[in-house]
This record gives structure tokens, C-alpha cells and sequence, in this order.
């Protein structure tokens, strides 16, 4: 018996954990080590004559934390994100129910135009956006007809830009949610004389939370380290955490303050969605007794 043990686990490690292994290796390499590179570069010198000098330093950490400059655009990413995250929600959410209520063949087509974004390059629809919302495109014009002035290089143009990027990503996951939810619990509820709209909010709604939940999370983590959208669709004038790492990597060549900017957009992004997550499940264990 124990010749039979150590043959299937050699070195004394599982079987398990010895296939892993490489997936391990592969992870720590092209994941773990950029970001403590980078958190590495953070602290370090810089000198705009002479450049990267030898020494670590916090000056970049309490230039970005002390700067009124750079805390606007922080508040201007998060809040952009957010607002992308709550449209997201309010838009999937129904559509993913729709979704989950058609049969098939209709399902699978439907499911297709859902995902047809996702098949465009990034900057082709950025660049699409950017007609339309322009002074010469349709919606540009219609909003200086109206008297809101054009659209494009606004915090308008970069929500609706996203929205339209990160909308398959809270479908899915809701879409996915709706799959386990089992029919008779719903007919259930009409047979106990519940309107259509008690039937959403006490029984559909609460079983969807967890896809809106893992949407919400994937979409705003994506819309507040975009780069595309906002770089195109905001401008120069418009400045989001993205683009002004972006323009300390590559236009000033400090790259300790860019790398600082980006280990402190990762850590506020995991704040904020920790916070998220542990206050939606919160909510959702209430809603379910």
C-alpha cells in the first residue's frame, strides 16, 4: 500500500498539485512578476535630467496622493466606472432575462448579436462612436440642435462608449444566473396570487445577484482601467487614470510616477470591489432568509 502511494505521488506531492504545477509556474511568470516589477519601479528615483537613479523613495506615492490634479482624474475614473457599471446592470440585467426566456433557435441568434461586439476591434468601435457623436455625425448634431453642444471629447461620450463595450460582460454572467433558476419556483409564485412584478423583485431578481454581482465586478474593474475608449472618445482635455499612465510611461518618461499611478488605481480597484462584493452578498443572504 505504501509502494502504491508513492508511486502516485511522487516527491510526496499530490497528483493534483504536481499537474498544476505548470499552470503555477505560468502564472507567477507572466502575472506576478510584471506587477512586482512594476511595484518595484514605483519606488524608485527619478530625475527628469538624468532619469531612473538609484534609491527607492515614496515621493511619487504622496505626489499623486497630495496633487489635486491627479486625485481629480482618480474621482473622475471611479465615478465614470461606476455610472458604466449602474447602466450595465440596468440594461443586461433585463436583457439576459429576455435572453433566458427565448427558445431556441431564437436563443442562440439572439446570443450571437449579444456577443457580435466583442468579434470588432476595440478601436474600430471607438473610432465608430467618434463619427457618431462628432459635430458632423447624427447624434453630435442632434445634441447641438438641442442645444447640449456635440457630444464628443465629454464624459457623455466615454459612458456611452463603454457601455457599449462592457454590456456583454454583465449579460453573460446574469444570462448564466438566470440558466439555474428552475421555472416551477416562478410559476410557483404566480399560483400564489403574485404580480409579475413581485415575481421579478422577491424571486427572479434575488436568484440573478450573483451574475449581477460577478458583471458588475468585471465591468467596472474593465471601464476604470480603460485606455482605448477614454484616449479616444475623451481626448486630451478628458484625462482618466489610463491615459495619464499612459502619458508618464511614454510622453514625460517618468516611469516610477506612472507605474506609482497604476499600483494605486489596482489597489483602489480591489478596494472597491471587495467592499462591493461583501456588501451585495450581505444583502443577498437577507433576501434569501
Amino acid at each position: 500500500m505504501t509502494t502504491l502511494q508513492s508511486s502516485q505521488r511522487p516527491g510526496g506531492m499530490p497528483p493534483a498539485a504536481l499537474a498544476s504545477l505548470p499552470l503555477t509556474l505560468l502564472f507567477l511568470t507572466l502575472v506576478l512578476t510584471p506587477l512586482g516589477l512594476t511595484l518595484l519601479l514605483s519606488f524608485a528615483q527619478f530625475d527628469y535630467n538624468t532619469g531612473i537613479q538609484p534609491g527607492y523613495t515614496l515621493d511619487q506615492y504622496i505626489e499623486v496622493l497630495t496633487d489635486g490634479y491627479f486625485l481629480e482624474i482618480f474621482w473622475r475614473t471611479f465615478w465614470i466606472a461606476g455610472l458604466t457599471t449602474l447602466i450595465c446592470a440596468l440594461i443586461g440585467a433585463p436583457e439576459a432575462y429576455i435572453l433566458s426566456r427565448i427558445r431556441k433557435p431564437w436563443r442562440s441568434i439572439f446570443l450571437l448579436v449579444v456577443l457580435s461586439p466583442l468579434l470588432i476591434s476595440l478601436v474600430v468601435r471607438a473610432f465608430g462612436w467618434s463619427l457618431l457623436l462628432g459635430p458632423s455625425g447624427p447624434l453630435g448634431a442632434a445634441s447641438s440642435a438641442l442645444g447640449f453642444g456635440s457630444l464628443l471629447y465629454t464624459p457623455t461620450a466615454v459612458i456611452i462608449g463603454l457601455v457599449h463595450v462592457m454590456l456583454p460582460f454583465m449579460v453573460i454572467p446574469v444570462w448564466t444566473s438566470l440558466q439555474k433558476l428552475d421555472p416551477t419556483v416562478e410559476q410557483a409564485a404566480y399560483s400564489l396570487n403574485a404580480s409579475r412584478a413581485q415575481t421579478l423583485w422577491r424571486v427572479i431578481l434575488p436568484q440573478a445577484m450573483p451574475g449581477i454581482l460577478s458583471g458588475s465586478l468585471i465591468v467596472f474593474g474593465l471601464s476604470a482601467s480603460s485606455f482605448a475608449i477614454p484616449a479616444l472618445l475623451g481626448g486630451r482635455r478628458l484625462k482618466m487614470v489610463a491615459t495619464i499612465v499612459y502619458d508618464e510611461f511614454l510622453t514625460e518618461l517618468n516611469w516610477p510616477l506612472g507605474a506609482a499611478i497604476a499600483v494605486l488605481l489596482l489597489i483602489a480597484n480591489v478596494i472597491i470591489m471587495m467592499t462591493y462584493n461583501r456588501v451585495v452578498e450581505r444583502s443577498y443572504r437577507r433576501s434569501l432568509g
